[in-house]
């Protein structure tokens, strides 16, 4: 595999084998970082991704007063309790991280401060309207200061007042940002949702000490509870896993070992989908902390079987849509994703990014509104692929491009750098 800045070229691989440990999991990593931050005392964060998002989200902390030092993977951090940030000097520039700017907003709706959140070209047009409107009816002064509510976002802090607040459309950043603003409000702050979405920041708010009710779709939270430091391990992004899963899965005569990543089963809906349609993937469960941990071991194999996926199984994987599609066009048959517009509203539109692509790799795949149906082809061809600026695009690619027969070349790969800088290098690592 030969890279540059710009673009990648793909050469087909003849298997991929070995073990490999992954980085640490982007959401968990981001939560962690937020409640070591408000946190009383010094907080020890290991495994933690080096990507660009959860950078931008040291940075934001840092900012604001709060003693942040890394050591390699390592973080350590001095918190001085909830109410201890201090006004940062200038806007915040948060790059290409939704998941930093929906999450801080809560935080930032209860400080005694205005702060403008800025973020990159991608950034900027991905829409905020979901946080927005909770946090108004908390009253925080949140406002929106390009049109179709989209960033930067003017937040002025106030005190903020308790409420019982049912979501439309099910979203863990939505969820997680009223839930840190409830940790300011006064009284018992409750979020439902329809569906339920992934759910470490209730499970991180209990490894720091912070008590969260939650009752089936329901979680609830009480103000003026204060984080205690700690000591917290990060699991390996299943996130990341699912490329090379789907990869060895799709390669004839793979057979790799993916150790001590993170099983929760809010993100495991992807594993549920290929497992359906004769995927093999053997779970280990091991020591569970707050967050559960497993080892996997994944040999290639023929797919094949009719799949949809909807509702929940959907929620739980709607990260791995984009190398989901690619695994759906090698399947031995029919593969609908329904009501999928959420992928409309990422980094790109991936409903369309990946449709592009895959059709040029000569999959059979045909998109009706927010459905996608994906007919089985036997093998993708080599092409000239694009990224559209969206790191699960590029990796999804990267893996659809193995599997062909010749060259492929990608274009635009820095992107990938926002989740998964090392991702290069491991797949390196496993390919012959």
């Amino acid at each position: 595999m030969a890279e540059g800045t710009d673009k990648r070229t793909i050469q087909p691989a003849k298997r991929l084998k070995g073990e490999i440990t992954l980085p640490g999991d982007k959401s968990i990593s981001h939560r962690a970082i937020i409640l070591g931050s408000i946190a009383k005392g010094t907080t020890h964060i290991t495994n933690l991704l080096s990507g660009e998002d959860c950078q931008a989200t040291q940075n934001a902390f840092s900012a604001m007063g709060v003693g942040i030092r890394a050591d390699g993977n390592s973080l350590l951090i001095e918190g001085d309790g909830p109410t201890a940030l201090k006004s940062p000097k200038k806007n915040l520039f948060l790059g290409n991280s939704g998941t930093t700017m929906r999450l801080i907003s809560g935080i930032l709706s209860a400080q005694p401060f205005e702060t403008v959140l800025e973020g990159d070209p991608s950034l900027s047009a991905r829409p905020m309207k979901r946080i927005i409107e909770p946090l108004r009816l908390m009253g925080a002064d949140v406002t929106a200061l390009s049109e179709g509510n989209r960033p930067p976002l003017k937040i002025k802090g106030a005190h903020l007042k308790s409420i019982d607040y049912t979501m439309n459309i099910p979203s863990a950043q939505v969820k997680s940002a009223i839930l840190l603003a409830g940790l300011y409000a006064r009284g018992m702050t409750k979020v439902t949702e329809p569906l339920k979405s992934r759910d470490h920041t209730e499970r991180i708010f209990g490894q720091f000490g912070v008590k969260v009710i939650v009752d089936d779709l329901t979680a609830a939270i009480e103000g003026g509870q204060v984080p205690k430091a700690k000591e917290v391990f990060i699991p390996g992004d299943i996130s990341s896993a699912a490329f090379f899963i789907v990869a060895a899965l799709l390669i004839k005569g793979s057979h790799i070992k993916i150790k001590d990543v993170g099983c929760n089963p809010t993100r495991t809906g992807f594993i549920d989908a290929l497992k359906s349609i004769g995927a093999r993937i053997k779970i280990k469960e091991k020591r569970s902390d707050f967050e559960p941990l497993c080892d996997m071991e994944v040999e290639g194999c023929r797919l094949e079987g009719d799949l949809t996926i909807e509702g929940d199984l959907l929620v739980r994987s709607i990260d791995e849509m984009p190398i989901l599609m690619v695994a759906a066009s090698l399947n031995k048959g029919k593969t609908i994703i329904k009501g999928a517009g959420e992928l409309r509203v990422k980094e790109t539109d991936r409903i369309s990014s990946m449709a592009e692509n895959l059709k040029c790799m000569g999959a059979d795949l045909k998109v009706d509104g927010d459905d996608i149906i994906i007919k089985g082809v036997e093998s993708l061809t080599s092409a000239r692929l694009k990224s559209f600026g969206d790191h699960r695009t590029a990796m999804a690619m990267t893996i659809a491009a193995l599997t062909a027969k010749d060259e492929s070349i990608l274009f635009d790969t820095a992107c990938i750098n926002t989740s998964f800088p090392q991702f290069s290098h491991i797949l390196t690592s496993i390919s012959t």
